[in-house]
């Protein structure tokens, strides 16, 4: 089932929501589960906040003028505008992050993470990629406490 939320929203506010959803997640399971039950859950929180979020879905790529239905499986696509690829690994790697940079490339699309669940702290295990580079990892998280049962999270890249 997926939930259309109101047109409009940019990139970088569908990220900050993916963000605290992801740290919302890893919080209250940790580390060290298999990466289909990250994404089946991340899926659910992402929905919980009014984004149309997709799982799995084929993207075609064109190679040499011929068209190829599936050149790759994307884990999860918000909003039709920011590609994530989960990974639940103990060490992210180069090669992760430039299987990202041409998911971009070859959507047209501006902005994914790379999202790794087997870290110790979320925020290790964040990246934030925009328009075929890496931007950086996360810096810092501070918690907002505006609602007892659901704090928010303020993050900071670099």
């Amino acid at each position: 089932m997926t939930i259309q939320h109101k047109d409009g929203m940019t990139e970088n506010e569908i990220g900050k929501i993916i963000v605290n959803c992801a740290v919302r997640l890893h919080m209250e399971l940790g580390p060290g589960l298999l990466e289909t039950v990250y994404e089946i859950l991340l899926v659910h929180l992402l929905q919980e906040a009014d984004l149309k979020v997709e799982r799995q879905i084929p993207i075609p790529i064109q190679f040499r003028g011929i068209q190829f239905d599936e050149g790759f499986r994307a884990d999860v696509v918000v909003e039709d505008k920011v590609i994530l690829e989960l990974k639940s690994v103990e060490n992210v790697s180069k090669a992760h992050k430039k299987q990202v940079l041409t998911y971009l490339k070859l959507t047209g699309k501006k902005l994914g993470y790379l999202l790794n669940f087997g870290e110790g702290m979320m925020k290790d295990g964040i990246s934030r990629i925009l328009n075929g580079q890496v931007i950086g990892r996360i810096t810092y998280l501070t918690r907002s406490y505006k609602e007892k049962s659901s704090p928010s999270w303020l993050c900071a890249f670099v």
